[in-house]
């Protein structure tokens, strides 16, 4: 058929069908989809050797009649080396001018770079190169917390309304604290910083967030006559650091952003409800699951991985926190500050 290019042994496939096995050779042509004349031209140029049904090159011998010609060649590779930084249109211009050149711009262009009449800049590439992070020996040093959309596809109420699940982790051991919410705002996630704190038993030295409203009013910085966020204004009541991320870079906050994946393998692809108080119950559900199975990052004093989960992980450091054995290489260990009284029952009450 016109188009199509047969291999080598594709050739010797329908010859040995047509000369040994004695089909007909319409039969053949029809299963091997080729006319009878190429039947007929594979067996004279067949000598008994596979190379001799090889597809011979399909380039023209003669030029094109539209080829560039030796005046055009020589004068746009003159026209390059008097003048490099030329732009394409502009010699495309005095070509015209000076040799009345009639190509388009486009034929004009693919010839100088098939040629390499003018080779494209190189460009510096400067892939990423991640900067080692120090993540905190003890619990309660560094939070990270962020928000994402709850999927809508789990949704199964009747108006489909938007929620979100807010997340605060601690760097340190992974353990994790979630709640939803029908909104975000200012005020919603002060209510969460509180749920956490009470979850968590003790107050963190510093909460790591991005620069979403629901965190932080950037423009407060540079215009005094804005108000304080709220939650800045919490965090300094209670004398905690509050860090932003550099500005659309959450890989920054990755500790957060990668249990955010963790929650849609495991738990958002298969969860189901009808109501934020049945949502709330699973994702209670799904929190304590994720606080009681093993985690492949944790490590151990020595830097090993050890194949805990958060809420071991937390209870080892409890436990050396007591003897007295985190203090090595003069490396300063903050102690958490703990309530007094704490019940993880106070933060999930509405």
């Amino acid at each position: 058929m016109r188009g199509i290019k047969y291999s080598a042994r594709e050739k010797l496939k329908a010859l040995k069908l047509w000369r040994q096995d004695h089909k007909d050779i319409l039969w053949v042509a029809k299963k091997m989809k080729c006319t009878e004349r190429s039947l007929w031209r594979w067996l004279a140029k067949y000598d008994g050797n596979l190379d001799s049904l090889e597809n011979a090159s399909s380039r023209p011998h003669t030029q094109h009649p539209n080829a560039h010609t030796d005046k055009e060649r020589e004068a746009i590779e003159q026209l390059f080396k008097n003048n490099p930084e030329i732009s394409y249109t502009e010699a495309l211009g005095e070509l015209r001018l000076s040799i009345a050149y009639k190509r388009t711009y486009f034929g004009f262009w693919r010839y100088v770079v098939k040629n390499n009449l003018r080779p494209k800049p190189i460009e510096e590439h400067n892939p990423y190169i991640p900067q080692p992070y120090n993540t905190p020996e003890m619990f309660g040093m560094k939070w990270q917390m962020d928000v994402k959309y709850v999927p809508q596809t789990c949704n199964k109420t009747k108006f489909k309304n938007r929620f979100y699940q807010y997340t605060m982790i601690d760097e340190t051991t992974r353990e994790r604290f979630l709640f939803a919410y029908p909104n975000i705002a200012a005020t919603i996630t002060v209510d969460f910083v509180k749920r956490a704190m009470v979850y968590f038993g003790y107050i963190p030295h510093k909460i790591q967030t991005d620069n979403g409203p629901e965190f932080t009013n950037t423009r407060a910085i540079e215009c005094k006559s804005l108000k304080e966020h709220p939650l800045d204004t919490f965090l300094k009541k209670i004398g905690v650091e509050h860090q932003l991320i550099r500005a659309y870079t959450p890989r920054h906050n990755g500790k957060v952003e990668r249990s955010h994946r963790s929650d849609n393998e495991s738990f958002y692809k298969y969860l189901e409800f009808n109501s934020l108080e049945e949502l709330r119950m699973k994702m209670r559900q799904w929190n304590g699951i994720y606080n009681n199975r093993p985690h492949s990052s944790l490590r151990n004093l020595d830097g090993k991985r050890a194949w805990q989960s958060p809420l071991q992980k937390r209870a080892e450091l409890t436990q050396l926190l007591k003897d007295n054995k985190l203090n090595k290489d003069n490396v300063i260990i903050l102690k958490p500050r703990y309530f007094n009284k704490y019940d993880k029952e106070l933060a999930y009450q509405y």
